[in-house]
Order: C-alpha cells, then structure tokens, then sequence
C-alpha cells in the first residue's frame, strides 16, 4: 500500500471481493515480510483498509477489554468506555496497558490506528476478543472511539499514513508558515534545500529548518530540476524556462499536514 498504484489497486479488488459477498482478510505476515515491503503493524493497516471500504466501523482486538487509565492488572485503574478526542488520553500510560505492551500488536499501536481512523471519520471500538460480540451489540465493554474528522479522500489518507517518501524539500521559514498555518501551496521561492533523487509526482516530507518533517505532499518536479528552482520566484522561472515552470512544486490540494 505505500505505492499509490497499488493502494488504487487494493481499493478496487475490496470493493470487487465485497461486491461478490466474500469476506476479504488482510494480513502482513511477520515471517514473510521484508523491510523493504514492510508495512508496519496490522492495527494500523487495517486502519486504513477500514477507510479504503468504506466502513463504517473499525474494531480492533487486544488481550484486554479497552483502554484503562493504568495497568489493568492493578487495583484501582479504571476502563475508559469512551475516547471523544485524543486529548480524553492525556496522561494516560498508554505502553502500561496489557500484556502486549508497546511495540507491534501492542495498546500503543491499537490506539494509534484508532486515532487514524477516527481522523479519517470512522468510529472505532477497542476490546478483547471475548467481548467482541458484546461490544458490537452496544454492550458496556471496551473502548469507544468517536470520528473525530470527516472522512477525506483516499488519496490524502494514502499520503500521510502510507506512502513513503522518495525525498524532502527543506523549507524557509516563510514557507513553512505558509504551507502549515496559512495551507498554501509550496512555491520555489520557499525551498532552501532538497534531499533524494525523487521523480515528479512522487511523494516527498516538507521538513522546517531544523529537519522535522511538517508536511507530505506529491512534487511536481524531478528532483534533478530543483536546484536551477529554489529560492526563485515562478515568474522569474517562467520567464527565463518557459511558462510549464510557473506553477506550484507541491499544490496544496496535493498536501497534508504532519505538525500543525
């Protein structure tokens, strides 16, 4: 899924599998894997798989019956029946809650898929696998996620969570205001550096000065192009290439923010 072709792909052999009334099931294997086609953890694909189907609801399983607000094994911590925003688990120790801990298929992952999909507009219901069929009927088990956005288009939701990046911009200042407070579109003018060798329509990170990555976008320009580009004004550009140069190097419909 972190080739765009192949999240297209994807998309459409769901719908295809769902039409037909099979029921798709949709693993990345440990064993198998390889760090170069390594997707990360399950919880988090499905995440996304939940927003490609359209869903409308995402469960996720853990070895316990939701999010507690400490380790469940101890007396006194308490099960959180509902999340309305990521803030309702400000200082909640999150990598304390159950047997899996931190790491892949532990709590950490589980809320942070729930966190994608509620982003993406879709509710989620954490729980354990004995409590599956409770948590479904609206019983009072697990955790609830509310949406806590609309629901964005797929390729949006592909960029910031599952594409990788062939290169970076490194941003001015200016730029990086423009682009994270005022959602404007990356000009050359705003570009201090550039990192990779990317080719045109692939994605790339925005990165501020000090190397945090602050947006994702998909680059109109090979990575070959860009140092006779940054710092230049597109009329400049225009003038002196032609008019195919006066035009944004990451648009803003082509972009999502990382750090706000």
């Amino acid at each position: 899924m972190s080739r765009r072709a192949h999240h297209r792909n994807a998309s459409r052999t769901l719908d295809k599998l769902l039409a037909m009334g099979a029921f798709p099931i949709v693993n990345e294997n440990d064993t198998v894997a390889t760090d170069e086609i390594r997707f990360g953890d399950n919880d988090r694909l499905a995440a996304l798989v939940a927003h490609l189907v359209r869903a409308d609801l995402l469960v996720l399983l853990s070895d316990v019956d939701g999010v507690y607000d400490g380790d469940p094994s101890r007396p006194g911590t308490s099960r959180l029946a509902e999340v309305r925003d990521m803030g309702d688990l400000a200082g909640v120790d999150i990598g304390s809650a159950g047997k899996a801990g931190v790491g892949t298929g532990g709590m950490v992952t589980k809320v942070e898929a729930a966190r994608i999909a509620a982003a993406a507009g879709i509710p989620v219901v954490l729980t354990s696998a004995v409590h599956a069929a409770d948590a479904l009927a609206g019983g009072d088990t697990g955790t609830y996620f509310h949406a806590t956005g609309r629901r964005s288009a797929d390729r949006l939701l592909w960029l910031q969570h599952a594409s990788a990046p062939q290169g970076a911009l490194v941003l001015d200042d200016g730029a990086v205001r423009a682009v994270v407070e005022g959602r404007k579109s990356l000009l050359p003018a705003g570009i201090a550096g550039v990192e990779g060798d990317f080719a045109a329509g692939d994605p790339v990170e925005l990165r501020d000065g000090t190397g945090r990555a602050v947006a994702r976008g998909l680059v109109n320009f090979d990575a070959k192009e860009m140092p006779r580009l940054i710092g230049r004004s597109t009329r400049e550009l225009a003038r002196e290439l032609g008019p195919a140069y006066e035009r944004e190097v990451v648009h803003r419909d082509d972009l999502v923010i990382l750090h706000p």
